[in-house]
């Protein structure tokens, strides 16, 4: 079980680890986005797309990093950048079967359930589809919320979430003051998740339903674009999550997160201030020579 938490600004990321003997570890390292060197990256959209790809990308470092640092109590490993080649074989085969998992069962099944049903008019059929591809969605996350071995999994989300909200409301980095905070956030990827979900069916009603083989492809060839709508969704409430109109429409979205998050204790959150304070302190170090850049730590 990979017992750490991994936070993200603009130009770092960090990952805080519980040990076996119950030491927290943090390796911090820096993360140059390449849309800083490519400004048409920095578009509406196609930022969420190239957000989406480096997240993933650092994620996968970060989980490989995670995995090795919580098996281990050795006193040399994990200090510093630390070395993150090992594992990444199997975080990569895991990535990979993740990903093809997801397109078929949320993307491609959906499909092929709604096109042999039998729905004439073009717009029900791609509302139906999107309500099939929402209730597989819902029940997934339902069924790994059931997972007692994913618990702790959760807590440490949970906490992560507590840890960020207590810095946005300014408090101070501290365990104890993440403790007094939601365990939902609004740039949560549940939530980013689910507008995915629902984003897919507007720009799904744009494509119309071809021959199933052309609606397959379709489905899977726009999965970038509606990701880059979501990120900007999610950017937008991120800014604006305290007005009424806004919250209400994301209550959906945060309401999942219950199923995504337990309550976490102090060990949690412990770690998730530990990975905050480290990459905030890159951050800082790092704004000096950028001071222009803004200062936005990823849930």
């Amino acid at each position: 079980m990979v017992e750490g938490v991994m936070m993200r600004t603009p130009s770092a990321w960090a990952v805080a680890v519980r040990r076996p003997d119950g030491r927290i570890t943090t390796v911090v390292e820096d993360a140059r986005s390449v849309a800083l060197r490519f400004p048409i990256l920095r578009w509406p959209v196609i930022r969420g797309v190239v957000a989406l790809g480096e997240s993933l990308a650092i994620g996968m470092k970060a989980l490989s990093l995670a995995a090795r640092l919580s098996s281990s109590d050795d006193e040399g490993e994990g200090e510093g950048e630390g070395d993150q080649q090992i594992g990444r074989r199997e975080i990569v085969l895991a990535l990979v079967a993740a990903v093809v998992f997801s397109v078929v069962f949320f993307k491609i099944v959906p499909s092929v359930i709604a096109n042999f049903l039998p729905i004439q008019d073009t717009f029900l059929f791609v509302v139906v589809e999107g309500l099939i591809r929402v209730s597989l969605f819902v029940g997934y996350l339902i069924f790994l919320s059931l997972l007692p071995d994913l618990r702790r999994v959760f807590q440490f989300h949970a906490a992560e979430h507590q840890a960020i909200n207590a810095l946005e409301a300014g408090e101070p980095r501290t365990a104890a003051a993440a403790a007094l905070y939601s365990r939902i956030h609004l740039r949560c990827g549940t939530a980013f998740l689910l507008w995915v979900m629902v984003i897919a069916i507007i720009v799904f009603a744009f494509v119309g339903r071809p021959d199933l083989p052309w609606l397959i492809a379709s489905r899977v060839l726009l999965v970038p674009v509606i990701a880059g709508i979501a990120y900007e969704v999610i950017r937008l409430a991120g800014r604006y999550g305290t007005n009424p109109i806004v919250h209400a429409v994301l209550w959906p979205g945060l309401l999942l997160q219950r199923l995504t998050t337990r309550p976490a204790d102090a060990e949690h959150l412990e770690v998730a201030v530990a990975a905050l304070d480290a990459v905030l302190q890159r951050e800082e170090t790092n704004r000096a020579a950028r001071p222009e850049a803004p200062v936005d730590v990823m849930a």
